[in-house]
Parts: C-alpha cells; sequence; structure tokens
C-alpha cells in the first residue's frame, strides 16, 4: 500500500517527531489566563459563535426563498427626490436604486432642478416627486401641461396634510401611506386617489451579524413624542433588569431621565445601517405609532387619524427581529398579528410581552422569521414601486 505523504505544513505534519518545545513555548502554555478559565472562555465562545452563525444562516436562506426578480416596466420615469438630506436622503437613495430595478429607464432629478426642462427634452412616461414640499408646483403645471402624466407620492400623511392639501390637486395621480388620507385627497378633487406605504430597500435593511457590544435584550429608535413618553415612563421600571436602550431626540422629556440615562443615547441621528445593526442586534425590538394629534412638528389641522403602519414596521421586520408594535387597523393587511408581528394595547401587557419572548427563544425566532420571509417577499421598495407604476400608467 502506498503512504500518502502531507504537505509541509498540514495538519499532524511530522507526528511522532515533533521538536521539544523551547522554554518560549513552556512560558507561553503558563502564562495568566490559562486553564480551566481559558478553556471554558473558548466553549463559551465556540457556542454562542455557532449559535449566531446558524442563526444568520437561518436568516440567509429566508431571504433566499422570499427573494423575487422584478420584471421591468417599458416606461421611462423621471425621479424628483425630496431633496431634503437626512433623515430623507437615504429614502430617496433606496427608491431611485428600485426604480432602476422595475422601470426600463431612470432620470433622476432634485427639487431644485428645471424638471420640466428635463422632462421636455426627455419626454419620460412618467414624472414621480417624492414628498414633493420643496418641489415648486409651477414645475407640476408645466408637466402637465407637456402631456407628461405625473404622480406624487407622500411620506409623512396625516401629520403635514396642511401643506400636502395644497399639493395634491396639482398631481395626475396621487400616493399616500395613509388610508385615512385617501378620502380627504379625494374631497380635494384629486381623482386618482391610491394607499400604498413605503417600504424597505435591502440594501439597507436586512439581517447582518451585529457587534457584541451592541447586542442586547430590547430596543427602541425614535423621537420621544408625547405618547411614546407616557408610554415608556410606565415601562422603563418593568425592563430594569433588561439589557435595553432607547436612543432618538428629546427623551430628556421623560419625567425620570436622570435614572435611565445611561441607557438612552440622546439626540443620536443614526444611518439605516446603523439602524439594521442595532435592529438586529436586540432580541425584541418595539415600535410605537406617532400619535396623529401631537402637538409636535404637527400640521394636521384637518385631525385626520392615523390607522396604516409606519416606514419602521417593515424596517424592523426585515432585520430579523421579532417586533412589538402598537395595534393599527391596517396592520393585518401587511403581517398577521400573533403569527409574523406581535401587538400589544397597553404597557402593562407590552412588559408581559416582553418577559414571555424573552424566555420563549424558539417561538421569538420562528414569528421574526416568518416577518422577514413576509417582508422581503412583498415590502421591498421594489415591489412596492412595481405596483406604483403600474397604477399610475392605467388609462
Amino acid at each position: 500500500m502506498t503512504r500518502r505523504r502531507r504537505a509541509p505544513g498540514s495538519l499532524n505534519a511530522g507526528r511522532g517527531r515533533q521538536k521539544r518545545p523551547t522554554s518560549v513555548g513552556r512560558a507561553s502554555r503558563a502564562a495568566p489566563g490559562s486553564g480551566k478559565a481559558n478553556t471554558q472562555g473558548n466553549r463559551n465562545g465556540f457556542s454562542l459563535g455557532y449559535q449566531h452563525g446558524h442563526w444568520q444562516g437561518l436568516c440567509e436562506a429566508t431571504i433566499a426563498r422570499a427573494s423575487q426578480v422584478h420584471e421591468k416596466r417599458p416606461f421611462k420615469v423621471l425621479y424628483v427626490t425630496s431633496g431634503k438630506g437626512y433623515p430623507y436622503s437615504p429614502l430617496d437613495e433606496g427608491i431611485h436604486h428600485s426604480l432602476l430595478e422595475v422601470a426600463d429607464s431612470v432620470i433622476l432629478a432634485s427639487p431644485k432642478d428645471d424638471a420640466a426642462s428635463v422632462a421636455e427634452a426627455q419626454r419620460p412616461d412618467l414624472v414621480l416627486v417624492l414628498d414633493g414640499m420643496d418641489f415648486p408646483a409651477a414645475q407640476v403645471d408645466r408637466i402637465r401641461g407637456l402631456g407628461i402624466r405625473t404622480a406624487i407620492w407622500f411620506t409623512d400623511d396625516p401629520y403635514y396634510t396642511d401643506i400636502t392639501s395644497a399639493l395634491a390637486p396639482h398631481y395626475d395621480r396621487v400616493f399616500t401611506l395613509e388610508r385615512n388620507c385617501v378620502p380627504y385627497y379625494q374631497s380635494l378633487g384629486c381623482a386618482r386617489v391610491h394607499n400604498l406605504p413605503l417600504a424597505v430597500y435591502p440594501g439597507y435593511y436586512r439581517t447582518r451579524n451585529p457587534r457584541m457590544a451592541l447586542r442586547g435584550d430590547v430596543a427602541f429608535i425614535g423621537t420621544a413624542y408625547w405618547n411614546r413618553v407616557k408610554l415608556f415612563h410606565e415601562l422603563l421600571p418593568r425592563l430594569e433588569s433588561k439589557r435595553f436602550r432607547l436612543s432618538g431626540l428629546w427623551w430628556d422629556r421623560l419625567p425620570d431621565y436622570d435614572r435611565w440615562r445611561s441607557r438612552i443615547d440622546l439626540g443620536k441621528w443614526m444611518t439605516p445601517i446603523d439602524t439594521a445593526e442595532c435592529y438586529n442586534a436586540n432580541r425584541i425590538v418595539i415600535n410605537v405609532h406617532r400619535a396623529h394629534d401631537d402637538e409636535t412638528f404637527n400640521r394636521n389641522s384637518a385631525g385626520i387619524p392615523a390607522v396604516s403602519p409606519n416606514p419602521r414596521t417593515f424596517e424592523i421586520a426585515a432585520c430579523g427581529t421579532l417586533q412589538i408594535v402598537d395595534g393599527r387597523d391596517d396592520l393585518a393587511q401587511y403581517y398577521e398579528p400573533g403569527r409574523e408581528i406581535v401587538t400589544y394595547d397597553s404597557p402593562g401587557q407590552l412588559a408581559d410581552l416582553i418577559d414571555y419572548y424573552l424566555t420563549h427563544e424558539e417561538e421569538r425566532q420562528q414569528i421574526a422569521l416568518r416577518a422577514l420571509y413576509r417582508t422581503m417577499r412583498d415590502h421591498s421598495f421594489a415591489s412596492r414601486l412595481t405596483q406604483l407604476i403600474d397604477l399610475a400608467m392605467e388609462p
């Protein structure tokens, strides 16, 4: 029988002929931190690494099953961004990249550009405007005068309807993320109005392997509107023994802010990548919708109540973490409560649900995986823009 020669440097090469360890080798084996403690550390590290790797593999397999190839629509689209800068700029970019997936040709413009002249020269099939608050209505009128179809997608309804009510009638098609705004815009004379929520750009929001230093039990990212302040003032004492983080503007509004300040990132702006990493790092992420009548930066004098899910609903779900969210009427159109998402009605119930899912890991993971699958299948910007273009180009 021919014996196989091992390549130099291969595992166990030269077994039986090892040189005696040098004094440096003997000293290193006796260094502080060796022995049982080091062995246990290696075991714990291996176990934790295996768990994280296994979970990441499950998430990637789920994303692969949900992924779709979107057929490009045979249209040329002129896309006018919000132009508002951060935090709207990632939204502008995500929609632009997604439009490139679903439309034959995409032309990019900002609200400060002479978009009407661009439209005259390029003759797009559709001019899509995001938000529109900084885009002059006179530009829209000129574009429509050229016989080119226009559409606007409102991103903050119903909180700025005092402003958007003056913009909507200038467009052929109006898209709003809030269902209750559909009859409102129709009452202003807008003939074609559609409820279309925002979505996720998977280039930003998806499962990731977050840094160990960020890992925790519970997190919330968002501005401290007064309904959120009230909720967390009651909730935080129940979370004291948990690893939790709050991040956002105005959390010093909390009556007992000094008690919790070490766990609050006050006034911190986070990029989409940073936000996604935080969502991935926590076993539970809380979502609290903004109240439609909050006095802070509210231009909703019509008092239109909000029933549709916020963009954060889709962003959290895309990161493969369990989301616990306050119930909204339209939520069940996008996720199945109890199976893909968990809802609460009071601070006490929210605290009980957190306790439950932190001690029922398999159930927590299964709900998170189902939400991840649903999001990547149905709620990407590519999917949403396919709907938008089809509706906008209807006769």
